[in-house]
């Protein structure tokens, strides 16, 4: 049981809660002893709240999820978590995680909180609206920012805020248009037949484009100037640009991944983007 519970606890999916380091890494805080253990304890409060509510979402999708080709095969909708467990390992993990957020950071107790009534929302409501159930998921990503933010007291700046929603808000519309081309429809979820492909394909180059306008204005901006002193920051605009194209390819182009967020997350041209991108704005931000 406990490697089921292990699996539906989603471990993969924590990869989303880096989100909460952005802002101890541009603020320039990354060896800042405090500020780093503080980011550090938000990331294991956000994993242990995100779990729980994978959990949840789980109980409560147990029966749209065994009559799903691959969803069946998830630890609650299989059989081989119970759902007293489920429900068990859920109550835990939200209540250590809120108690100790509300014991550490009053402020990162209220975004927890905000974050497990959005994703309550989500499942129960807002998922079966086109667009805000995309918009949903992006609020989740600020929320995380503004976790990461509130714990190690570090204020979240505007061009953060508005790319990472933004951001996320892309890749977000990418997954719906993914499964509106590729998934069949034993396999869609119901709001995509509320979808209109034309509308999300204008959205997507919309979500698209913001981010990277919002990175170049970031890298021109005074307060950034103030912090990074190197004409070569604006340049760093292309990693960005080709991020944004390479993901637009992997919503169309056939893989053998369930979604185009998954199949970014093995495409070794993002990666490799990604990693150099990483490194120069380390090097840009430390090291100079």
């Amino acid at each position: 049981m406990s490697f089921a519970l292990l699996r539906a606890m989603r471990p993969k999916q924590w990869v989303k809660n880096l989100f909460i380091l952005a802002p101890l890494v541009f603020s320039k805080k990354l060896f800042d002893a405090d500020a780093s253990i503080a980011s550090a304890i938000a990331f294991l409060l956000f994993c242990a709240t995100s779990s729980a509510v994978y959990l949840l979402n789980d109980i409560a999708d147990r029966e749209k999820d065994r009559a799903h080709p691959q969803k069946r095969f998830r630890p609650i909708a299989s059989g081989e978590l119970s759902i007293t467990a489920a429900r068990r390992a859920a109550l835990i993990l939200l209540v250590g995680a809120l108690g100790a957020a509300a014991l550490y950071a009053p402020a990162l107790a209220l975004i927890l909180a905000g974050y497990l009534t959005l994703n309550f929302a989500y499942t129960h409501k807002l998922r079966e609206i086109p667009y805000l159930d995309v918009l949903c998921i992006a609020g989740g990503f600020e929320l995380r920012v503004l976790g990461g933010a509130a714990a190690a007291d570090i204020p979240a700046s505007g061009h953060l805020l508005v790319a990472t929603f933004f951001l996320a808000s892309f890749l977000g519309l990418g997954k719906r248009m993914h499964e509106l081309l590729e998934v069949s429809d034993a396999e869609r979820r119901s709001v995509l037949s509320r979808y209109d492909r034309r509308g999300l394909r204008y959205a997507l180059i919309v979500f698209g484009l913001v981010p990277i306008a919002v990175y170049l204005s970031y890298t021109l901006s005074a307060e950034t100037r103030a912090l990074i002193d190197s004409p070569q920051l604006p340049l760093t605009t292309v990693f960005p640009i080709f991020g944004v194209a390479r993901f637009m390819m992997l919503i169309t182009s056939g893989h053998e991944y369930e979604s185009p967020t998954e199949a970014m997350l093995h495409d070794a041209p993002f990666l490799l983007n990604f990693v150099l991108w990483a490194g120069f704005m380390l090097a840009l931000l430390y090291a100079f």
